[in-house]
C-alpha cells in the first residue's frame, strides 16, 4: 500500500526507535543489576570485617549457629574445608512474610578465631527482586516509548508538514498543467534551497515542452493541410481524365485503384491528424453528453449506408447513459464504433446497440473467427485483407478513452457474435 512521505518516514522511524530502545533497555537492565550487585557486595564485604571485629571481642558470637535478627551465621568447619577467598553469589530463601521464596545475595568467609579454630561465617541480604526490576523497568520502558512515539508523530508530522508546504504547492501545480493551456508562472519565494531550485527548473521545463508542443502541433497542422490540397487536386484530376478521355476497362481499372488508393491517403492523412490532437488534449472543453440521444442521431445519419449492407440495426435502452464527456470526441468515439460494427459485418447481419447506466455494448454478427484482443487497438493493425482500412479507428477509441481516467473499452467474442464494451467510472 502506498503512503505518503510523511507517514512512510514516521513509520521507519518508529521502527528504528523500537530497536534502539530495545536494545538500550538490554544494556539499561544489565547496568542498574551489576549496580545493585556491587552496592550489595560493599556492604557485604563491611559487614563481615565488622562481624568477625565483634567474633573477637565477644565469644558468645560464635554460637550464632542460624540465620536470626542480624542475618548472618557462624559454624565450625574443618581444616581442610577451609578457604581464604570470600565467595559472593546468588540464592534464595523462603520468606514466612512473603511465603515464597526470596532473591538473596549471600557472601560466606571462612577465619580462625581467637581459640585457632576454623570457622565460617555466612551473611545474607535481601536483594530486589529481578522479576519485579524488569517489570518496572519494561512499564517505563512502554510509557516512555509511547511517549517518544506520540511526540515524534506530532513534531515530525508538523515539520513536515511545514517544510513540505512548497512541495505540494509544485505537485499541485503539476497535477493541473495539461499541454496547450496557460499556467500560472508568478513567482514564488521559498525558504528551502531545493524547492527553490525544483520550481524554477520544472517551469523552465514546462515552458521547453510547450515550445515543443507548439511546433509540433504547427508542424502536423501545417503538413496536414498541404497534403490536403494536393491530394485534392489529384483526385479530381482523375476524374477529369476518366469522364473525357473514355480510357479502355484496363486504364479505367487503373485509374480507379489510384483514385482509391488517394482516398485512402486522405482518410490516413485526417485520422493521424485526429490522433494527434487527441493525444495533444486539444479537447478539453466537456459537458453533460446524453450517449442515448447520441446513438439514435447516428444511426439516422448512417441509415443509407446501414441500407447498403442490409444490417438490422437495433437500439436496445436498458438505461441513460449520460456523462461529463468533450461532445466533438463523443461523436467520434460512436461514430467509429457504429462504422466499424456495420462495416465489419455480414450482409443481413445484426448489430444490437445495449445501453446501460454505466456501458454501451456494441453486438454485432462478422467474421466466424475472434479478433485479437491484444492487437485490435493497435495503430495501423488490420485483420484480414481489406485494403481500404486505414487501420486507425479502433486506435482513435482507444486514445480517445484513455483521456478520461476510470473509462474503458474492451473486445469479446462469444456465440458467434462480436463485442465491443464501452464502461465508464460509476458516479
Amino acid at each position: 500500500m502506498k503512503v505518503s512521505l510523511k507517514y512512510y518516514t514516521i513509520k521507519y522511524l518508529i521502527m528504528i526507535l523500537l530497536l534502539i530502545i530495545a536494545v538500550w533497555a538490554g544494556l539499561f537492565y544489565a547496568y542498574i543489576l551489576d549496580e545493585v550487585h556491587d552496592n550489595v557486595d560493599d556492604g557485604l564485604r563491611n559487614r563481615k570485617i565488622q562481624i568477625i571485629k565483634a567474633v573477637y571481642l565477644n565469644p558468645q558470637l560464635l554460637k550464632n549457629n542460624d540465620f536470626g535478627f542480624n542475618e548472618f551465621k557462624i559454624n565450625s568447619i574443618r581444616e581442610g574445608d577451609y578457604k581464604n577467598k570470600s565467595r559472593l553469589y546468588n540464592k534464595m530463601y523462603y520468606m514466612e512474610y512473603d511465603d515464597k521464596d526470596q532473591p538473596y545475595r549471600v557472601l560466606e568467609a571462612d577465619f580462625i578465631d581467637q581459640f585457632k579454630m576454623h570457622q565460617r561465617l555466612v551473611i545474607r541480604t535481601s536483594t530486589v527482586e529481578e522479576d519485579e526490576l524488569i517489570y518496572d523497568l519494561t512499564t517505563a520502558l512502554v510509557v516512555l516509548y509511547v511517549f517518544l512515539v506520540i511526540s515524534i508523530v506530532a513534531v515530525n508530522g508538523y515539520l513536515l508538514n511545514k517544510a513540505m508546504r512548497p512541495f505540494y504547492l509544485i505537485l499541485d501545480k503539476l497535477k493541473k498543467y495539461q499541454f496547450g493551456v496557460p499556467f500560472s508562472q508568478e513567482k514564488q519565494n521559498f525558504s528551502i534551497t531545493e524547492f527553490e531550485e525544483l520550481y524554477v527548473e520544472i517551469n523552465e521545463m514546462i515552458e521547453r515542452n510547450e515550445l515543443v508542443f507548439y511546433q509540433q502541433k504547427q508542424f502536423i497542422e501545417n503538413a496536414s493541410h498541404e497534403l490536403q490540397t494536393p491530394l485534392a487536386i489529384v483526385i479530381n484530376k482523375i476524374d477529369l481524365l476518366i469522364q473525357n478521355e473514355n480510357p479502355d476497362k484496363k486504364n479505367l481499372n487503373f485509374l480507379t485503384e489510384v483514385k482509391n488508393d488517394l482516398r485512402r491517403m486522405v482518410g490516413l492523412n485526417k485520422s493521424l491528424l485526429m490522433l494527434s490532437k487527441i493525444e495533444n488534449s486539444q479537447f478539453n472543453k466537456t459537458s453533460g453528453v446524453d450517449f442515448n440521444w447520441r446513438i439514435s442521431k447516428l444511426v439516422e445519419n448512417y441509415e443509407d449506408f446501414i441500407e447498403f449492407k442490409k444490417v438490422e440495426v437495433s437500439i436496445i435502452e436498458k438505461g441513460i447513459f449520460v456523462a461529463d464527456f468533450n461532445q466533438d470526441l463523443a461523436d467520434i468515439l460512436l461514430s467509429n464504433l457504429l462504422k466499424n460494427a456495420v462495416k465489419y459485418n455480414n450482409e443481413e447481419g445484426t448489430l444490437n446497440i445495449i445501453i446501460e447506466n454505466d456501458r454501451i455494448t456494441f453486438q454485432n454478427s462478422g467474421a466466424s473467427v475472434p479478433l485479437d484482443k491484444s492487437k485490435i487497438f493497435n495503430r495501423f493493425y488490420k485483420q484480414g485483407s481489406d485494403h481500404t482500412s486505414t487501420g486507425l479507428g479502433l486506435s482513435i477509441i482507444k486514445t480517445i478513452i484513455k483521456q478520461y481516467p476510470g473509462w474503458d473499452i474492451i473486445y469479446e467474442f462469444e456465440d458467434k457474435m462480436h463485442y465491443f464494451i464501452l464502461t465508464k467510472n460509476k458516479a
